[in-house]
């Protein structure tokens, strides 16, 4: 009798001895006839595809493919079965050009309009089963090939590398499926990482930078606004972390908050004119003064930033106070922050911390024990909730890939499938995210998202204690009153407060005191 198709996996991943993450998934084996899937001791490998989910647009309920994801050596190419590929080399393969996709933006209503009226003809259930199976069939097949392509990579084999390259950019497009479309921003990182397998010479010298944002073209910056305005990532970093330091200033008439990064340099300075106008409309003792320190390299731009708010501070009544430290915070010293006795201190960080992680703990010791210097009553970080600093490549990889997938299936949910809005922040800013993580080593690499556990031992090592965030509740109706699109999630993991997609955690808002 041959054995099932579909079974139950409920455990731990590994890839090059990195825990990734845990699955609660149906398994299916590939059997196939003529092109089987091996793995280096030649048995079939496992195909871990996600449920199929049902997901809504702004015009009507649709039903699109799961991602698949596939685990382990995906080729063998001593294999007689092993797939065919285009004999291309890097040569022949030109970087993508994504800004003439997004400007094409009318060339693909016209063919979402047909392809709209093409479904509302096809009424056959068996039509639809059809259509499910070609798009697993494409996924698994796209999720296949960038496997096998990382491996190339991280094996330095730029002849198959480049193969490989040479069909995946045939089939990740800007604007397909959600997975066509994350495929699309790591076959840019491969590329990027291809091109970097030589010695470091003047290229390998790097401008000094806080985060990705410092170095950001005029497309970026854009479209980090419409991920701040369209996806709730940010704003519930920054309501809970308000919520926070509303908390630790309650009583408090000098209050004092240095800010880490400053968001990213993300105008208008949102976080704050929350908390300035909580502060001035709270019961209780009147804030006598309220000051906040930015820090970081963005000095014309943080200080546009502080006189907006020191204009709408002033309209409410309070006395603020702006200033800006140009320096990056491996550099910070206590020194830089002018500290007065009297004042409430709150250190805020949004985003920021993963930037100072290196490969030695050096760097961000060195930091959280400046911060810890200065005797906030708290620290407030908002990270990234997700493996991509692992020591292997491929884990990095294999982590990076869930993570993305789950954001832009999110996307899917929030925007049509050709708004030029999805296409910005997906190619310009999610992806340089993606680059970074892929594409770079050392110095250059700078997105180096962890899980909490892990910053849960960082903190600990520098002296930090963790203060439970216990509004969970609170968040929830947040994201009801928000209007934020259904499939998000509030959880609380061990103090901390977790928003995910689907149950997969993308954010975490943590406290910690000295």
């Amino acid at each position: 009798m041959s054995p099932p198709l579909c079974s139950t996996f409920n455990g731990e991943i590994e890839i090059d001895g990195e825990n990734l993450y845990t699955l609660d998934l149906p398994v299916k084996r590939s059997y196939y006839s003529n092109n089987p899937i091996w793995d280096s001791a030649g048995n079939s490998t496992l195909i871990l595809p996600f449920r199929d989910e049902t997901i809504r647009d702004n015009k009507r309920v649709k039903r699109t493919i799961g991602i698949p994801i596939f685990l382990g050596n995906f080729i063998n190419p001593s294999s007689p079965n092993s797939f065919n590929f285009l004999n291309n080399s890097m040569n022949s393969v030109p970087k993508l050009h994504l800004r003439d996709h997004i400007r094409t933006y009318q060339r693909y209503l016209a063919a979402e309009a047909v392809e709209e009226t093409t479904e509302d003809m096809n009424n056959s259930e068996g039509g639809k089963n059809e259509d499910h199976e070609d798009g697993c069939a494409d996924g698994m097949r796209l999720v296949q090939l960038l496997i096998a392509c990382a491996e190339a990579v991280a094996c330095r084999d730029k002849s198959h590398a480049s193969i490989l390259l040479s069909e995946l950019k045939a089939n990740a497009l800007v604007f397909g499926s959600s997975f066509q479309r994350v495929a699309s921003c790591f076959v840019q990182g491969l590329i990027e990482r291809l091109t970097l397998i030589q010695p470091v010479g003047h290229d390998g010298v790097m401008q000094p930078m806080m985060n990705i944002m410092d170095a950001s073209s005029e497309e970026m910056e854009e479209a980090f606004r419409l991920v701040y305005e369209i996806c709730p990532h940010i704003q519930f970093g920054h309501f809970v972390a308000n919520a926070t330091v509303l908390e630790a200033f309650e009583g408090e008439s000098f209050i004092h908050v240095v800010d880490l990064g400053m968001t990213l340099g993300l105008p208008r300075g949102h976080q704050w004119r929350g908390l300035i106008h909580s502060l001035a409309h709270r019961a209780g003792p009147r804030v006598h003064r309220l000051r906040i320190t930015a820090v970081g390299l963005c000095n014309d731009k943080f200080q546009t930033i502080g006189d907006e708010l020191s204009f709408f501070a002033n309209n409410l009544g309070l006395n603020l106070e702006f200033s800006v430290v140009q320096k990056n915070l491996e550099n910070l010293k206590p020194e830089d922050i002018k500290v007065r006795e009297e004042e409430a201190l709150v250190v805020n960080s949004i985003l920021q911390l993963h930037c100072v992680v290196k490969e030695s703990r050096g760097a961000l010791n060195s930091v959280l024990q400046m911060i810890h210097g200065l005797s906030p009553k708290v620290l407030v970080m908002v990270e990234q909730d997700s493996s991509h600093n692992g020591p292997f490549f491929l884990g990095r990889f294999m982590e990076s890939l869930h993570y993305y997938s789950a954001i832009f299936d999110s996307l899917d949910v929030m925007l049509p499938k050709y708004d030029t809005k999805r296409a910005k922040m997906e190619q310009f800013y999610f992806a340089e995210e993606i680059k970074n993580i892929v594409s770079c080593e050392g110095p250059l690499r700078m997105e180096r998202h962890e899980r909490v556990d892990q910053w849960r031992r960082r903190m600990s090592r520098a002296g930090f204690q963790a203060a439970p965030i216990k509004m969970v509740s609170q968040a929830k109706q947040w994201l009801v009153k928000n209007k934020v699109c259904e499939g998000y999630t509030v959880v609380e993991e061990k103090g901390c407060l977790v928003l995910g997609w689907k149950s997969k955690p993308i954010v975490a808002v943590s406290c910690w005191k000295c």
